[in-house]
């Protein structure tokens, strides 16, 4: 027991009884463990390596792109992390069938020279990296020199640079974007610096702290072992190291637990993936041997591995997550002698030291999906001063020049994450006449591909989910358009139950959900019988809701949730939808 009661084991506090765990791999966790062991000279030591490879095979799509989890849409983020450990588990070899296709990401090219992490979408930095990092490891290709103007202009006036250059005139700096940035412009062949030097190496040692760390932006209340590890990379990529290099070392250092391995910030007890990617790779960055600790780091990083899968951010047992610990509250799926309000004060904890918003794993950077869930699930439900906080990260950090969202902090903007971040703005009582729904509403406009058919980036086709959910961000913004709210669901009906994404053939349970869920928004109509019919095709034989109806399996806590809730919605026309929105 630590002094406060909650048990702990040897990676960190354990809440009785755990909050839900999907035990499921995660895509981001497996990436950062295969890396880390390769920094080590250990990937020899994973059990069962083919199926790890194959766990990451699986995201692959057939236009050539890789996707966070099967059938949803590529991006270059997925795309980097599936076909880097791949290549790493197979000793820097990557087979045909797994490599990318480079003509989808060459697809995702803007004539801004940067690039989107999907075809359509704005350019950004995360996703500049991610596609120049594999057209020039994975298949060879050289970048055309514009990329270095576009690199150039994400200078911002403090001297760090910014998510894209839009962000320059007023964003905020950040170390993960100079990182991101730098080591693009490193990898497409380097040359001159685009950017002025003095200025950019003083903005980055400034972001160390007395006590050693780093932090991602200036103003930051706590040092970050990311952020140190973006940071110092950033600096060894132009020649440099922080001003203070031993104090550096020993405030890493001083991350690991006794006997085990790294934790993300002070006062954080939870030994995780991230941490010791984070770790060993800031000390990499710094000239550090790390050889004394690999023993312990790697033996917890592989406690981390789901049998003959991938990897989690934790030992699988408590491996809980924000999504699936808000969809077991949603759908009332809570384990008998539960408390619920335990679980959602998990889920309250579920955030950065520097962040606002809720996190998909303890320790991972806020993101905007997933503090609508937990908002729905009761998080924050009597806290106004939290709720506060959230709006203002939300329009302080997350919202783009352009007046949409990404997923998370420097992402471009599209309509899932604008969707998401709408409906918070909505539960956390922001107006509709306020400034951030105007600007919404322009994103929104952006996305219009023909009268009253929006895609989710500006550029890109449109299907049902996609319009209705811009539809429903329109309407909270003070624009109702109940007429095209009909006429879209019109289209996407299918005559045997459900509604379809793309025409209106294969009906699932993510386009049915957001069907009604706009339906009841606008007051429009429903066939019971004709939900009823589609309710009872998802219905899996085990228990729970599948995706489709071709599947006979349950897609999961996300696809039980959202069948449960359109299972009492059916029962009781009374009971509101919450509005949840994953793709």
């Amino acid at each position: 027991m630590s002094a406060s009661g909650i048990r702990v084991d040897r990676y960190g506090p354990l809440i009785d009884p755990v909050p839900a765990v999907s035990g499921d791999p995660d895509l981001w966790c497996t990436y950062a463990a295969v890396r880390t062991l390769r920094w080590l000279d250990r990937v020899g030591d994973i059990p069962g390596a083919d199926e790890v490879a194959g766990f990451l095979a699986s995201r692959r799509n057939s236009d050539g792109g890789y996707a966070w989890s099967p059938g949803m849409n590529s991006d270059a983020w997925a795309t980097y992390y599936c076909t880097q450990a791949m290549r790493d588990i197979g000793s820097m070899a990557l087979s045909e069938a797994d490599r990318p296709s480079s003509s989808w990401l060459w697809g995702a090219r803007n004539a801004d020279g940067g690039f989107a992490m999907s075809p359509g979408q704005a350019s950004d930095v995360w996703a500049t990296y991610y596609a120049v990092r594999t057209l020039v490891e994975i298949h060879g290709e050289p970048i055309p020199p514009d990329l270095r103007d576009w690199l150039g202009a994400l200078q911002a006036e403090d001297g760090g640079l910014v998510w894209s250059p839009a962000h320059a005139a007023d964003g905020k700096s950040d170390a993960r974007a100079c990182y991101y940035a730098i080591t693009a412009w490193a990898a497409a062949g380097g040359g001159s610096l685009p950017w002025d030097r003095a200025r950019l190496i003083a903005w980055l040692q400034d972001r160390q702290s007395q006590a050693g760390g780093f932090t991602f932006q200036a103003g930051d209340r706590t040092d970050c072992l990311w952020a140190t590890f973006r940071a110092t990379s950033a600096l060894r990529s132009l020649g440099e190291y922080p001003r203070d290099r031993e104090a550096c070392v020993a405030w890493i250092r001083e991350r690991l637990s006794p006997g085990g391995s790294f934790t993300r910030w002070p006062g954080y007890p939870v030994q995780d993936v991230w941490a010791a990617f984070c770790g060993v790779g800031a000390l990499r960055a710094l000239g550090d041997d790390a050889s004394d600790i690999a023993d312990r780091v790697v033996e917890a990083v592989l406690s981390f591995q789901i049998p003959s899968s991938g990897f989690t951010y934790r030992s699988p047992g408590q491996a809980a997550d924000a999504l699936t610990t808000s969809a077991q509250l949603l759908s009332g799926a809570t384990p008998p002698n539960t408390d619920p309000d335990q679980i959602i004060r998990w889920l309250e904890s579920c955030r950065m030291p520097n962040e606002d918003g809720v996190m998909y794993m303890p320790g991972r950077g806020s993101e905007v999906r997933c503090t609508l869930w937990a908002l729905s699930a009761g998080a924050f439900a009597s806290d106004a001063e939290a709720l506060n906080r959230i709006v203002d990260w939300l329009v302080g950090s997350i919202q783009n020049p352009d007046g949409g969202f990404g997923y998370w902090e420097g992402r471009a903007s599209d309509l899932v994450s604008t969707s998401a971040s709408a409906e918070i703005l909505h539960l956390a009582g922001v107006e509709r006449e306020a400034p951030v729904m105007k600007a919404i509403a322009g994103f929104v406009s952006s996305c219009e591909t023909a009268p009253g058919e929006y895609a989710n980036v500006p550029g890109g086709r449109a299907t049902s989910r996609s319009t209705l959910q811009a539809l429903r961000v329109l309407q909270r913004a003070g624009v109702s358009h109940g007429e095209l709210v009909e006429e879209a669901l019109s289209r996407h009906r299918v005559r045997g139950g459900g509604f379809a994404n793309e025409g209106r053939r294969l009906p699932d349970l993510l386009t049915t959900y957001e069907a009604v869920l706009t339906a009841d928004l606008f007051g429009v109509e429903t066939d019971a019988e004709h939900l009823g019919k589609f309710i009872e095709s998802v219905r899996a034989e085990t228990g729970g809701f599948a995706w489709t109806p071709l599947m006979k399996t349950s897609g999961g806590p996300l696809a039980d949730c959202l069948g449960r809730c359109l299972d009492v919605r059916r029962a009781d026309r009374s009971a509101p939808l919450p509005a949840l929105t994953i793709s």
